[in-house]
């Protein structure tokens, strides 16, 4: 998956051999055996770089995603070889929170969300904590 700009100086210098070493190790096959949470397969994905995806029939590019999705963490524990599909779903709920920041920020930049709502938005609720209620209120 591309490095986006404003995150590229959190990846090491040599990420690109990093990740090569990850997909070489995978042996350019998907090495997600669920951890993306999609369910659409059991055990290892059977997708291969360059192939045509199970299901969809699209070109299969192999990724390396952080399963702890911090790019500081290179460590072999925190690097799956994935397909992009099973990158894509395994980043969704980050996805996810990081455009509701962005979309938050740009609001109050323009003097139309309080600040209180953009860290709600950092920390969303989880239901089985908070069932709905901000973060702040959380018992300790």
């Amino acid at each position: 998956m591309p490095i986006r700009p404003e995150n590229k100086d959190r990846y090491p210098a040599d990420w690109p051999a990093i990740s090569l070493a990850a997909k070489q190790a995978a042996q350019w096959r998907c090495a997600c055996t669920g951890q993306c949470g999609r369910g659409t397969h059991q055990g290892r994905c059977p997708n291969r770089h360059g192939q045509a995806a199970y299901g969809t029939g699209t070109k299969v590019v192999l990724t390396t995603a952080h399963l702890n999705h911090q790019p500081e963490d290179v460590s072999e524990a925190n690097l799956v070889a994935m397909c992009q599909g099973c990158h894509l779903h395994h980043d969704r709920a980050h996805h996810l929170v990081t455009a509701a920041l962005t979309r938050a920020a740009e609001l109050a930049a323009a003097g139309q969300l309080a600040f209180e709502a953009i860290a709600d938005l950092a920390v969303p609720a989880e239901r089985q904590h908070g069932l709905g209620v901000p973060w702040r209120a959380w018992p300790a």
